[in-house]
């Protein structure tokens, strides 16, 4: 079993914000999987379940808030009896440029607190993580209220195929394994047609 978790923090406040990006991508799967997300009572936690690529996942938006995902991660995976390398974590990069995509077999936080709360929790790199690019942040902006800031309406006008192409990327990893996904999707993206 594969759990895809997005980062995000819950709330309609924060709805639009580049740091849920993470949610907007399992939104798109969900959307793709005729999938619904129903709130967890065991774990803090809005869940989805179904398959993708002959495996079965569950789709996971922690509802703990960014800085503590790994409360929602750690007690699903235990009691679920998944490990590290079972979870595909997607969430927002500032530190890549808008729109572009890595994926990684593993890796530290890189300064991202909601995977560094992942990484406490389980005390184990060794999962997948598909960072979606939000570009630095402006210079009169601390990092924090540049990624709790809303899209501007030039990044709405590519979001979609950004979030469309990050899911496409979650699909290969369960699909086709994360050195495929990284060959397919790291790198500059070409911005497209959808095929």
């Amino acid at each position: 079993m594969k759990f895809i978790v997005g980062l995000g923090n819950p709330g309609r406040h924060y709805e639009t914000t580049r740091h849920n990006i993470g949610f907007l991508v399992l939104d798109e799967l969900a959307g793709r999987m005729g999938l619904s997300f129903r709130r967890s009572w065991r774990f803090p936690a809005q869940i989805a379940k179904g398959s993708l690529g002959g495996e079965s996942v569950r789709l996971v938006k922690p509802q703990t808030f960014m800085n503590r995902s790994g409360q929602a991660v750690g007690a699903m995976l235990r009691k679920e009896g998944g490990k590290a390398s079972d979870l595909v974590l997607v969430f927002d990069e500032a530190a890549l440029d808008w729109g572009q995509l890595r994926v990684r077999a593993q890796g530290s936080a890189g300064g991202h607190n909601g995977v560094q709360s992942v990484l406490n929790v389980l005390g184990d790199s060794a999962f997948s993580r598909i960072r979606v690019g939000i570009g630095p942040k402006p210079d009169r902006l601390s990092l924090s209220d540049y990624v709790l800031g809303p899209f501007s309406s030039a990044e709405r006008k590519g979001l979609e195929e950004i979030v469309w192409r990050a899911a496409d990327a979650v699909e290969m990893v369960c699909a086709d394994g994360v050195e495929q996904a990284m060959n397919c999707f790291n790198g500059v993206q070409e911005q497209g047609e959808r095929n």
